[in-house]
């Protein structure tokens, strides 16, 4: 890869940096909030979870101005939109601003969960798609690390968690200028705006073969209409939108989401101090950023479906020792089988879930397959974080974890039975193969 197209990559996946940071940083202040305001559980659960409510929206729209005014204008409003939720946050003064502000956040994490892989697998070639698109998970789990890393710095200081919501801010300023140095991506240029000029000059530096990549655009365009706009839910995307639907389905019901922002939470469950709660959460981190850098070397040698079959295998007998340790009450080794199940995640479902899904539809609905694959991880997302305080106080871990567990089963079933291998096809072969099929 030329270094253009290497910047261009690294730039647009640090909206993965704050959309990992801003998921990850609420756990370090999750208890200081519902003691400050004297939050019960389920209104705790409601004011950490509207974060991820935002995000269903912003996932839902997400590819509406993404389409209309364009990946790299859409990509900017993000970042403007990270600044402002967090320095919001930090500075709230009652519960209700601090939930309107971390809603408009979560517009940000949902919207770039739909836009910066579109970006990514539109401007890359095939064969380099796969690492391409991981980057945007690696900067997502470089954020959760950071996030991690600077809640532990912070405990213990004045007002301690304003200074951890607030510390987004910073990249989202840098993201934010960052995007002005960003070209637009070719099909965009072609399919929406039918400017050839602009997109041929992209393509000369993306692509070994510019004319041919041109000629596939131009008959992908021939195909619809400049101007109109084709719907997502026809009978001939049907099997695109039950594989996008599962895939972000069983990604949130593997319990990712409830370990990432309850972690300090969930370690205080075995009986570990607050100190050592938030310093077990940077292992966590760690974790998940090597074996991310580890599916971003396997992905486009080994393909998306061995990866998700290590992962899924992975994520089976983590949960259930999770499960075994919350039941017998024997909770030495529950950090170990925590980073278990964060390095399956890493491997397998975070380090293909944004490639996959951006990868299968075509042009004419990119973005509105990624809007309705990122709103179904979202929507799950939120009511999963929600109810895990109530549950987790009713229950306790070991009927939760289990529950993980055997759904992960079901996406290991999901990965055999379903599931295509996308890698090293471009984007218009793939849309041929899946759309006649």
């Amino acid at each position: 890869m030329n270094s253009k197209l290497v910047l261009w990559s690294i730039t647009v996946g640090l909206g993965g940096f704050l959309f990992g940071l801003d998921t990850a940083v609420i756990s370090g202040a999750e208890q200081d909030i519902q003691t400050l305001w004297q939050l019960d559980a389920w209104s705790h659960g409601l004011a950490i979870a509207m974060a991820l409510y935002g995000t269903v929206i912003g996932a839902m729209f997400g590819g509406v101005p993404a389409d209309r005014y364009g990946r790299k204008k859409t990509l900017l409003a993000i970042g403007l939109l990270f600044f402002f939720s967090a320095m919001g946050t930090a500075v709230a003064q009652d519960v209700y601003t601090f939930m309107f502000f971390r809603f408009i956040g979560g517009l940000s994490i949902g919207a770039s969960s739909v836009v910066a892989p579109v970006y990514i697998s539109e401007i890359a070639p095939p064969k380099y798609r796969g690492r391409m698109g991981i980057s945007f998970q690696m900067n997502i789990v470089l954020g959760i690390l950071v996030a991690y890393v600077s809640n532990y710095l912070l405990e213990g200081g004045a007002n301690d968690w304003r200074w951890m919501l607030g510390i987004v801010a910073v990249p989202a300023l840098f993201f934010s200028v960052m995007m002005f140095f960003t070209p637009e991506t070719p099909r965009w240029l072609l399919l929406h705006k039918g400017d050839e000029q602009k997109a041929r000059e992209v393509l000369l530096i993306t692509e070994d073969n510019a004319d041919a990549a041109m000629e596939e655009i131009r008959k992908s365009a021939q195909e619809q209409p400049r101007g109109h706009k084709e719907g997502l839910f026809k009978r001939k995307y049907s099997k695109l939108i039950l594989l996008a639907f599962l895939f972000a389905f069983f990604n949130q019901l593997s319990g990712i989401n409830a370990i990432i922002y309850y972690a300090p939470r969930i370690f205080e469950m075995t009986g570990l101090a607050k100190s050592g709660a938030l310093f077990s959460t940077i292992g966590i981190g760690v974790v998940n950023l090597i074996f991310t850098i580890l599916g971003w070397v396997l992905i486009d040698r080994l393909g998306r479906k061995v990866l998700m079959y290590i992962g899924s295998l992975g994520y089976i007998i983590s949960l259930a020792l999770i499960a075994g340790a919350f039941f017998n009450e024997s909770y030495a080794n529950v950090p170990v089988y925590v980073f278990m199940f964060i390095a399956s995640h890493a491997i397998g479902q975070g380090s293909v879930i944004w490639v996959f899904i951006s990868e299968i539809f075509p042009n004419q609905v990119r973005a509105s397959g990624m809007a309705l694959g990122c709103f179904t991880h979202w929507i799950f997302a939120a009511l999963i974080a929600n109810v895990f305080p109530m549950l987790a106080t009713q229950y306790g871990g070991g009927v939760i974890f289990a529950f993980f567990s055997i759904m992960m089963v079901l996406q290991l079933l999901y990965v055999w039975l379903m599931m295509p291998e996308t890698k090293g096809v471009s984007l218009e072969d793939l849309q041929k193969k899946l759309t006649h099929s």
